[in-house]
């Protein structure tokens, strides 16, 4: 168990943790000269079965408020010092609202300098307390009267406080590992040494870390846990880890970093939280007001982004805050809120979401966010966030801002029975949602449009709900398409029932254009007019069945009236790489007219071809190739989480100047559908 020591200055904190611990935790040359607390002090005390308590005790001088919360945040049980000559002070009563809104739960009250009091006094000062604490979680806080000069009352405070810590449940080791540095040091023949609270986890010695925000890689060398050499450091240890790295030293680790399990390090400059404004304030919050944020050793600026109503003294509410450096916490984590001259406590609470939005931040669908994200069990909190708009969650990102280790996040999948969709997750019942509705729209389609061979996949995503991002829907559609709910084939989306079929004349006619665009002179094939001319057929004839011909990805419309097979384009796009291949700085159009043994006309106009889809990039007369783009004309790759290739996903992408857009997203010279 950790003690944190609290109370107004001079009241006797250090010479009652000196009398309980026998360590002296006045360090500095300078405290001892003046004769006060001026940085964190830490003692341990040793219990006969072996357990060890570690204390930390703070300064209680107005001054160093901000030091006093680095070390309250972590603690188990506050011992909160009032001395009976003074009574209960302005310091006494911030370090207890300090605490209230650290969420500390048990408290100890010494009422030091005893044998400074009669019994009349005594019992002044105790009723002072008990006033003071009326109303509050530290209602039933057993105050004990003390001497650290006669000895009087420390027996009984010994023991009280041993039984709290036997009673004190463990902090649960099953998250991922984070500590709170609050000293960094060199020490001789080790390296650098840093010191804190282990909020979550645990760490073993040769475990790799990252020092956050800086993202500083590290080695732990060596563990130092409750002030004994330990192999693992857990959950509520004071702990001091030897760290290695290319970039560790003294310097670049400062006061308030959190070191932590490499899967946590995503530091975060705008956050969401629940705040609790003190009674004692005479203002509400305003919009964009600059206060000092505190949050475990961590001090930074931030300003206030309200989200809801005026926040009145005493009252609770969601607001924004926009962090001027980034920070390394996690959701559910404890802060408090200081005026920018460092004066006075304004409040404070809790961290809700890590990730906050800068748009839409006060709309009822966010708000509602913000409650499910306050639920303190994670699979509540999962649950509810799942329950509401959009209906998906990066899982990953939710168990690393909660702190979550990797057994715990997999087992609320399960419990929850998650459909996991490339990066995403939804509940089983929006899943069904998805696959119903899909199955729907597409047979609407199909009725609308018999003699098209889908929907195309980007006009199908913008129509069905819940609506997902186009890279996870195309996982959807993949698992859609194992299911056997649907077949996705290239940008096209159908039901496995529906089929487009050319009448018995079409069929006909085009088994006699088929050869003339294939075979030798498929780099070279005939236009419309030509093809007309050598069947004896109408131009608008032969123009409509190729048109056709392309909704079902026979071929292309690479140029006005002139198609190509599409396995001839394939033949070119492996043509034009191999080019590229031999030439790094880029091929021309003559080279590539080379290669086909073509003219230099249409060797421009299948360049221009790749040129709008992308495939080629031109600087000039010269071209390279873009390899994102390479599977639009090839063999259609599995679908995969990665993004849109074919630009004929996007319903407005038009090919070229003029050209019109058809059905199901696509345009008359855009990618077609793969047979």
């Amino acid at each position: 168990m950790i003690i944190g020591t609290a109370g107004h200055i001079d009241h006797g904190k250090t010479s009652l943790v000196r009398r309980l611990t026998g360590v002296d935790t006045d360090r500095l040359k300078e405290e001892k000269a003046r004769g006060i607390s001026i940085a964190l002090g830490f003692a341990y005390w040793q219990q006969p079965d072996g357990s060890v308590i570690g204390f930390i005790d703070v300064p209680g001088h107005e001054k160093f408020v901000h030091t006093m919360l680095a070390g309250a945040s972590g603690i188990d049980l506050l011992l909160l010092v009032v001395a009976a000559d003074d009574g209960v002070m302005p310091q006494t009563r911030e370090h207890v609202a300090i605490a209230r809104l650290l969420g500390i739960e048990q408290t100890v009250v010494a009422l030091t300098k005893a044998d400074l009091a009669d019994g009349a006094r005594l019992s002044e000062v105790a009723a002072e307390i008990a006033n003071l604490l009326a109303e509050t979680c530290f209602t039933e806080a057993p105050i004990l009267p003390v001497s650290t000069l006669t000895g009087d009352g420390l027996p009984e405070l010994s023991t009280l406080l041993a039984g709290k810590a036997r009673e004190t449940k463990a902090r649960r080791g099953d998250g991922a590992f984070r500590l709170a540095v609050d000293r960094c040091f060199t020490l001789q023949g080790a390296g650098t040494v840093v010191t804190g609270t282990v909020l979550s986890g645990s760490v073993a010695a040769g475990d790799g870390v990252v020092v956050s925000p800086a993202g500083l890689a590290a080695r732990v060398r060596s563990i130092h846990a409750q002030n004994r050499p330990a192999e693992r450091g857990m959950a509520g240890d004071r702990c001091a880890l030897n760290l290695a790295g290319p970039d560790i030293s003294k310097e670049a680790i400062g006061h308030g970093d959190m070191v932590v399990a490499p899967s946590l390090h995503a530091p975060t400059r705008r956050i969401d939280a629940e705040v609790t404004v003190l009674p004692s304030e005479t203002k509400p919050l305003a919009m964009w007001q600059p206060v000092r944020l505190h949050h475990a050793a961590a001090e930074v600026g931030a300003r206030i982004v309200l989200l809801g109503d005026e926040t009145a003294p005493g009252g609770t509410a969601p607001v924004q805050l926009v962090l001027d450096e980034p920070l390394a916490a996690a959701a559910l984590d404890r802060f408090v809120l200081r005026d920018t001259s460092a004066s006075r406590t304004i409040g404070g609470g809790r961290f809700l979401d890590l990730r906050a939005p800068e748009r839409r931040r006060r709309s009822p669908e966010r708000l509602a966010q913000l409650a499910a994200h306050g639920h303190p069990d994670p699979a509540e909190a999962l649950r509810g966030l799942l329950s509401l708009p959009p209906y998906h969650i990066d899982p990953d990102g939710f168990a690393r801002d909660r702190a979550l280790g990797a057994e715990t996040a997999g087992r609320l999948a399960e419990e929850l029975g998650l459909v996991r969709i490339g990066a995403l997750t939804m509940l089983p019942e929006h899943w069904q949602a998805l696959a119903q509705a899909s199955a729907a729209r597409l047979d609407a389609w199909h009725a609308e449009h018999p003699d098209l061979p889908g929907m195309g996949l980007e006009r199908l995503r913008l129509a069905v709900a819940p609506r997902l991002p186009a890279p996870v829907f195309r996982s959807a559609l993949s698992r859609l398409a194992d299911e056997g709910a649907l077949v996705a084939i290239g940008s096209w989306v159908r039901l496995p029932g529906h089929e487009v079929r050319l009448s018995s004349e079409d069929e006909a006619l085009w088994a006699r254009i088929a050869p003339l665009i294939d075979g030798q002179e498929r780099f070279r094939p005939p236009r419309v007019r030509d093809i007309g001319q050598l069947l004896g057929h109408r131009e608008e004839e032969i123009r409509r069945l190729l048109r056709l011909a392309g909704r079902r990805g026979d071929v292309h419309e690479v140029a006005l009236d002139h198609f190509f097979l599409r396995a001839t384009l394939g033949e070119m796009v492996a043509i034009a790489i191999d080019l590229a291949g031999a030439h790094p700085a880029g091929f021309n159009a003559a080279q590539f007219r080379d290669r086909l043994d073509n003219g230099r006309k249409v060797a421009i106009q299948i360049l221009e071809f790749f040129d709008r889809h992308g495939l080629t990039i031109r600087r000039g007369d010269l071209r390279r190739i873009n390899r994102r783009r390479i599977d639009l004309f090839g063999p259609q790759p599995a679908m995969t989480d990665g993004g849109e290739a074919s630009p004929v996903g996007r319903p407005d992408f038009k090919s070229g100047r003029g050209r019109q857009t058809v059905s199901g997203g696509f345009d008359s010279h855009s990618l077609p559908p793969i047979p």
